[in-house]
């Protein structure tokens, strides 16, 4: 049943014997192919948070992510998308690099783009870089355009006098 065999022994190689395969470098070996993420590539995006038709939220919200909104929210929202859907009442702020209003927003509006849908109703404020109104959009308050919608919207106050001698 077993044998001793040279195969497996240590030994000087002969001609004719099977040649050796060079050695893959260690830092190839410490993680298996099917894990490397090369550095350049982009993380892939998440999905965005969907707040459905059922859902009352009250405190604010705070997302670097996409959000879309159904149900209610009293307090303030902060994201990177903003979507309010037709369903969606928000009493609050809402500030964020994208916004889309196609339900109701009580409160001021901040961001970058601003689209108001034809079936938005915004009463309050918007600041904005960029904004398109959709015909049939209900909209009251003011509008302002900044270079820098997304900043403290209060302007900073000026430093007291300095008293003299």
């Amino acid at each position: 049943m077993f044998s001793k065999s040279r195969i497996n022994e240590p030994g000087p190689k002969t001609a004719g014997t099977e040649t050796e395969k060079p050695k893959a470098p260690e830092t190839a070996l410490a993680r298996p192919a099917s894990d490397y993420t090369p550095p350049s590539a982009p993380k892939p995006k998440p999905a965005p948070s969907i707040l459905s038709s059922d859902l009352l939220v009250t405190g604010n919200i705070k997302t670097s992510g996409d959000i879309q909104i159904e149900g209610t929210v009293e307090g303030d929202i902060r994201a990177h998308l903003l979507t309010v859907g037709e369903s969606a009442t928000i009493r609050g702020e809402i500030v964020a690099d994208d916004i889309v209003v196609n339900g109701r927003v009580i409160g001021r509006v901040r961001g970058l783009k601003v689209r108001l849908t034809s079936s938005a109703r915004v009463e309050g404020d918007i600041i904005h870089k960029t904004i398109a109104i959709e015909s049939g959009a209900h909209f009251e308050g003011s509008v302002q355009r900044q270079d820098d919608p997304l900043a403290n919207g209060v302007p900073p106050k000026l430093a007291p006098p300095v008293p003299q001698e």
